[in-house]
């Protein structure tokens, strides 16, 4: 397959891959409005536990389940428990444009992240691009002109541990199995939810538990698209097909919940979106990063309910080179 041709079909199945994830998250929301996210999460990954009990029959790689770096899984469990609970939280709460436009900080976030935990070094250009990306997340939230809630709070707070769990992988990844990568969040959120479950538990019809099986589902099929997407294109062409998500997310708030893009959020979503593109784009310059930490990341904020993409595409990889 031409290179170009290969570069397109990359493109459009990471562009359906986020529509998949879009859809996903109408769910969330309509959801959300019903049940605390703890019980969300809690059935939504209870069905994602099938996936994850065949990833691990078949993972050929030696070891064992015990992390090589405990401190770093561990901060990152938490901060994957975390990520789900607030954007979870911040679906049922606020518009899905501005759910969006405020986790489209990741990359911005990520990036300010690997200076520390990875020795990451950000040139001028970069430096302003994730100034800039700050300044779109403040006009999207307008602090003084509007009152700041918990789900601005929520959103920002799960773009943050968001951002953490992706450079973590980033910074371990290459010593730890995909597998106890992927095990120790889902565990955690099983566990962390079900203790948590009988004091907001509420009973559901059939047809909500439903919606909790094609939320996985959804999630799954993201997933595959996404790890179909990467093995037709370079991450620089595939990345900044999330930003689609913003198109999706207008037109699915108008459908289903009777919400409309404001001014502020569509030019604070156009500035962290320009600024995201940017760095993705300095990324892939071979001179200007050794880490590419946002290249690198090939998910979504991760919640720990499916396994992350990218860590999912090694354990498939790392099979078929053993075959």
């Amino acid at each position: 397959m031409p290179v170009s041709s290969s570069n397109l079909r990359g493109a459009l199945l990471s562009l359906a891959s986020f529509g998949v994830y879009a859809t996903h998250d109408v769910l969330v929301k309509f959801l959300g409005g019903s049940y605390s996210p703890v019980q969300t999460i809690f059935f939504a990954g209870l069905l994602g536990f099938p996936l994850m009990t065949i990833m691990l029959m078949s993972d050929r790689t030696d070891g064992n389940l015990i992390p090589k770096h405990p401190w770093w899984t561990a901060i990152r469990t938490i901060s994957a428990v975390a990520t789900g609970l607030a954007g979870f939280y911040a679906f049922s709460v606020l518009p899905m444009a501005q759910c969006y436009a405020i986790f489209f900080a990741m990359p911005i976030l990520i990036t300010l992240l690997a200076i520390p935990i990875l020795g990451e070094r950000i040139g001028l250009r970069r430096g302003i691009a994730v100034v800039a990306g700050l300044a779109g997340v403040l006009i999207v939230l307008r602090p003084g002109e509007v009152d700041l809630g918990l789900g601005h709070l929520a959103a920002l707070s799960a773009a943050t541990t968001g951002a953490l769990t992706s450079v973590i992988v980033r910074k371990v990844g290459k010593a730890e199995r995909a597998i106890v990568l992927m095990l120790y969040p889902m565990v955690a959120n099983f566990v962390l939810m079900g203790l948590a479950l009988p004091f907001v538990y509420f009973p559901m019809p059939v047809f909500h538990f439903g919606g909790m099986a094609l939320m996985a589902a959804l999630g799954l099929i993201g997933g595959l698209l996404s790890i179909a997407a990467y093995r037709s294109a370079p991450a620089v062409i595939v990345a900044p097909m999330q930003y689609s998500q913003i198109i999706w997310a207008i037109f699915y708030g108008w459908l289903f919940f009777n919400e409309s893009l404001d001014l502020n959020t569509g030019i604070g979503s156009a500035v962290i979106i320009a600024s995201g593109i940017y760095i993705v784009l300095r990324e892939g310059t071979p001179t200007v990063s050794s880490n590419r930490p946002v290249l690198e990341n090939r998910s979504r904020f991760e919640t720990g309910i499916l396994p992350r993409t990218s860590l999912w595409t090694r354990v498939i990889d790392r099979n078929a080179s053993q075959d």
